[in-house]
């Protein structure tokens, strides 16, 4: 399906840059030598050949793209096309070109993704050894390592490896809200939040079941910005004063309206050992700016009025 796709980009591509390429492209074409002299005897013939080459139009692109090719390597290109098609049904070719298909997936997807599974290790990928591990794998020579084995072996050195980065992202944010904790201003309530008063307003306090609208900047201790409704229109959010995170619950039933704090969570009242986002790590104490712009006391709702019933008249 894919392929076809392509095909048909192609010709559509091509159909295009034929159109406006107008006389020059043609004196050009017609310029370079062909390799093989063709003899085009019906008008089947004429049309299967315009079509293939038609079919080329915009090949270069994505050769060039998509492989990295130049015009200098279209000779070793034209060879592969041709030796693929003489040997349409041998397997042996099939399984040489499936084994540079994997490889292709492997070099530019495989070895990133475990690359930075452990980039933050003491020990980094080497290729030799991995390709040689593969191969031993795809042979089922276990010479060194079974496949369980390995499989261990990877799994165990990766969860060593994340509690080891866990610990010390932990450490890093403990120490930063002991530190903070000690700066002018700054208030630390008995659950552990942390908070700074910038501007004190005079308006209503929020109770959790209450809806309020907020203006908001969030970050991490290493000043990584991840959320800020200023950069969006409206720049005001309005949600539930119960249906966000602990410190921001516990700090908006403490706030009146009008006023604008900063906020220190600690991560048993954020995410925890969640990652909602990349920004995010696990166990990361989360600062905010926030502006309370209003708030909205759901439960006063009122009652609707009981329903008049006419007593039937007597006939």
């Amino acid at each position: 399906m894919k392929k076809t796709i392509l095909i048909a980009c192609l010709l559509l591509g091509s159909l295009a840059t034929t159109m406006s390429a107008g006389n020059t492209n043609k004196t050009n074409k017609k310029s370079k030598a062909t390799a093989n002299v063709v003899t085009l005897t019906s008008r089947a013939d004429s049309l299967s050949y315009a079509s293939g080459l038609f079919s080329t139009g915009r090949l270069m692109e994505y050769l060039k793209g998509q492989y990295g090719l130049t015009e200098s390597d279209l000779a070793a290109f034209v060879q592969g096309f041709k030796d693929a098609r003489a040997k349409q049904g041998d397997k042996a070719f099939s399984a040489y070109n499936a084994g540079v298909a994997v490889f292709s997936t492997v070099q530019n997807q495989v070895i990133p993704t475990t690359r930075n599974a452990f980039k933050d290790s003491s020990d980094s990928l080497s290729l030799d050894p991995f390709y040689q591990g593969f191969v031993a794998g795809v042979l089922n020579d276990s010479t060194l390592f079974t496949f369980n084995k390995a499989e261990k072996y990877f799994t165990d050195f990766y969860k060593a490896n994340e509690e080891r980065k866990i610990a010390t992202i932990k450490n890093e944010n403990e120490k930063w809200l002991k530190d903070n904790a000690t700066k002018e201003g700054v208030k630390t309530t008995p659950s552990g939040l942390q908070y700074k008063v910038i501007t004190e307003g005079n308006g209503a306090i929020p109770k959790a079941t209450d809806m309020v609208t907020v203006k908001y900047v969030g970050r991490t201790i290493d000043g990584t910005e991840f959320d800020n409704s200023y950069k969006r229109n409206p720049q005001e959010t309005t949600f539930g004063a119960s249906q966000v995170i602990k410190g921001w619950t516990e700090a908006l039933t403490m706030m009146p309206v009008g006023s604008k704090w900063q906020l220190f969570i600690p991560a048993e009242l954020a995410y925890g050992a969640s990652s909602p986002t990349p920004a995010i790590k696990p166990y990361s104490t989360l600062i905010f700016d926030v502006e309370l712009v209003k708030t909205e006391d759901t439960s006063e709702k009122k009652e609707a009025e009981p329903v008049k019933v006419q007593p039937k008249k007597k006939k």
